[in-house]
């Protein structure tokens, strides 16, 4: 009676042990930069969103504003995640209405034009203010890296997978535009 009592409790104690080995399940979450080492409330419901879980991806962080001339180019930034995803971008996009006033909104309006006019579904964050002396944490680490503060909506950073290297362009580079996707298709092609 006792071998069986043993076998028993030996098959018990392998069911419980993880079966997924492989290197992917073994690979350890990469560790998160001070750039992304912020907390940001999600627009559409104001859920905390820490950023250290795109650590290892390739980030493009961008100002929105609903009323303005380059809003447009939230068509051509969903379309960039779109295609870019699955390989490690995400776009992060954090309204403003620092610049001509032109984000008056509140998270509600500003999510209702987001998501339902121009179907994002990249993360949006809430609204914040992104240039001078009270711009908020990640943006001043951004200008730091760069020494390119936003001049107007839709100023793009990019933080490559190892989260130091920050490249910038300016709001008329549209985000289809060559010398954005040749940056993204570079970054992505690095390891964090």
């Amino acid at each position: 009676m006792r071998p069986f009592l043993l076998l028993t409790l030996a098959c018990m104690a392998a069911a419980l042990l993880p079966t997924n080995t492989s290197a992917q399940a073994l690979k350890p979450a990469p560790a998160c930069p001070t750039l992304l080492q912020h907390q940001f409330p999600r627009l559409q419901d104001d859920a905390p969103q820490n950023l250290c879980q795109y650590a290892g991806k390739v980030v493009l962080v961008v100002n929105t504003a609903s009323y303005c001339g380059f809003t447009k180019q939230y068509e051509g930034l969903e379309a960039l995640y779109a295609k870019y995803e699955k390989r490690g971008l995400v776009i992060l996009g954090f309204p403003s209405n620092d610049f001509g006033q032109q984000e008056p909104g509140d998270a509600k309006q500003i999510a209702d034009l987001c998501f339902n006019t121009y179907g994002v579904k990249f993360p949006m964050l809430d609204k914040t203010v992104v240039t001078g002396a009270k711009r908020n944490a990640l943006y001043a680490q951004l200008y730091q890296a760069t020494k390119a503060a936003p001049q107007w909506n839709f100023h793009k950073y990019l933080v490559a997978r190892d989260g130091k290297t920050v490249s910038s362009f300016a709001s008329s580079v549209e985000p289809g535009s060559k010398a954005l996707v040749t940056a993204i298709e570079a970054a992505l092609q690095q390891r964090p």
